[in-house]
């Protein structure tokens, strides 16, 4: 199987072309130079009739399986390769965000404002806690997404105090590996923003399914803010933006001051 697996589409091709060719023609030189004497016409065409017959079925069977595993293992190797470039970007994030929380750090030790250095620290300490968690595992042992996300947002809860109310409701394998990457970059982002600027004692995430549609509801209970005064280069909402637009979803914000947040992303599957 393994031999089979290494073979390239121009390979499998010519052998698509050949290997039949060989066998029936061959067949036939055969029955029309020795068996012509033993076997009469009628018989010689049902036998190659049904000959062709097994040989097609024996072999097309082989090769759409073969074709079945290559394109199985194609998507794998994407979808492993789209996991590992989000942990790099993550990886990329994470620098510059500590490398700038430290300089803020030294900035307020300066001054001496330990109160806002304290703040700094326990920002560092939170990023750091939640980094390891999507670091620390391989792709293919970090478990079943909805898996992922309780186990997320237990240590997301156990970190900032806020009590979350989780439901998901999805069917396993309903989004493929690389849709999965961007629907968790999506509430990790959005959670962030929550324990950073939203100053709330609730929050909520919601994940749905209906036929071919699916909807990510994350609400909170914070301070909220005015949506006109959002700027568009504001970089938690570019960030969610881009997720967004990799699922061709589509994005609603719903807000207002000391009303909460809510975010709606709506998609569907992809076929």
């Amino acid at each position: 199987m393994k031999g089979f697996m290494t073979m390239t589409f121009r390979t499998l091709k010519l052998l698509t072309i050949i290997v039949p060719t060989i066998l029936i023609g061959g067949f036939e030189f055969i029955r029309h130079t020795i068996l012509y004497r033993y076997i009469s016409m009628e018989t010689g065409n049902f036998i190659i009739t049904i000959l062709t017959l097994v040989i097609s079925f024996l072999y097309a069977n082989w090769m759409f399986k073969t074709i079945e595993l290559k394109n199985q293992r194609i998507s794998s190797e994407r979808e492993l390769r789209a996991i590992y470039e989000e942990r790099e970007r993550m990886a990329k994030e994470l620098h510059d965000s500590i490398a700038q929380s430290l300089f803020l750090l030294k900035v307020d030790l300066k001054k001496n404002k330990m109160q806002e250095a304290g703040s700094v620290v326990n920002s560092i300490d939170t990023n750091l806690r939640q980094a390891i968690f999507n670091l620390r595992l391989k792709p293919e042992e970090a478990g079943g997404f909805l898996g992922r996300i309780n186990n997320w947002i237990d240590q997301w809860n156990a970190v900032t105090g806020v009590e979350s109310r989780i439901d998901i409701r999805i069917e396993d394998g309903f989004f493929s590996s690389t849709e999965e990457v961007q629907l968790f970059g999506i509430i990790q982002e959005a959670f962030t923003n929550i324990r950073k600027h939203a100053n709330a004692s609730n929050a909520c995430i919601s994940l749905k399914t209906e036929g071919e549609n699916w909807v990510l509801t994350i609400e909170d209970d914070g301070d909220g803010f005015s949506i006109n005064q959002v700027h568009s280069h504001q970089y938690g909402l570019e960030m969610l933006e881009e997720r967004v637009n990799k699922l061709n979803a589509f994005l609603d914000i719903i807000s207002g001051e000391r009303l909460g947040t809510r975010i709606v992303v709506k998609g569907a599957k992809r076929r």
